[in-house]
């Protein structure tokens, strides 16, 4: 018997266009977020432009709202967070042990993580271990990463799922990261002359503005794939997993 209603799912105060991929009988859940949109609220009036269109409390990390027949308080904790600018698979939990025992999963990286990105360019080899060493800063509340004279390293499995034959030249790219450094898969294409598609920050600006042009779209073209992972809860073993569908526009320019 399910540890959480299937009512509590069906009543979740989803952001706009947010879905519920799936979830299990122990509360775990997997939501494919659009590009665009907050994993959780960052300021006053950022609800309706998140994950949940709820409260958010950060000490906690759980978003927390009234049930509309009841009233009582309903929570769910955030898992991991994704930027705003990446679609894609995120987690959450509906309850707090939960929550806690995978978040060490992330801590111990022993969730896998596959993400698929459209870059300019092309890799030399089709199939790439990217090993660098990174510089993570924080600046007036942003997050800033470098690919030189750092001393966090950073670790992806880079493969490539499709070359265009057409200009501009773009890749589908599957990339794997086996660290979790802030923007780490960005910052690593860009150091290989492969920026992501609409990145605007570590990308190629005149080559964004062009494609924008060509596409109609600004978005970054950095999808979370998939996520899965073991777990252990109530003295019993779980796997998780969830895929969040590859949005069209990434294979309509190849």
């Amino acid at each position: 018997m399910s540890a959480v209603p299937e009512g509590f799912w069906a009543a979740l105060p989803l952001g706009r266009r947010v879905e519920l991929l799936t979830h299990d009988a122990n509360g775990l859940a997997a939501f494919n977020k659009p590009a665009g949109v907050l994993s959780h609220p960052n300021a006053p009036g950022d609800e309706p432009r998140s994950l949940l269109n709820a409260r958010y409390v950060l000490d906690g990390e759980f978003f927390e709202w009234n049930d509309a027949g009841t009233g009582n308080v309903l929570r769910l904790w955030l898992l991991n967070r994704i930027d705003s600018a990446t679609s894609g698979c995120i987690l959450a939990a509906a309850d707090a042990d939960l929550a806690t025992e995978v978040r060490a999963q992330f801590k111990r990286k022993q969730v896998r993580k596959i993400y698929l990105a459209l870059v300019f360019g092309g890799p030399r080899q089709p199939l790439e271990l990217w090993r660098d060493m990174l510089t993570v800063e924080k600046r007036g509340g942003h997050i800033r990463t470098a690919a030189h004279s750092g001393n966090v390293p950073a670790e992806s499995q880079m493969s490539v799922v499709r070359a265009g034959k057409r200009e501009p030249r773009l890749t589908l790219l599957r990339l794997e990261p086996r660290t979790g450094r802030s923007h780490q898969l960005r910052v690593q294409c860009a150091k290989r002359s492969l920026p992501i598609v609409g990145d605007q920050t570590y990308g190629d600006f005149s080559r964004n503005r062009e494609f924008a042009k060509l596409a109609g779209t600004k978005r970054l073209f950095l999808h979370s794939l998939e996520s899965s992972f073991a777990y252990e809860f109530k003295g019993a073993r779980h796997t998780f997993a969830a895929k969040a569908p590859l949005p069209g526009d990434f294979e309509k320019f190849l």
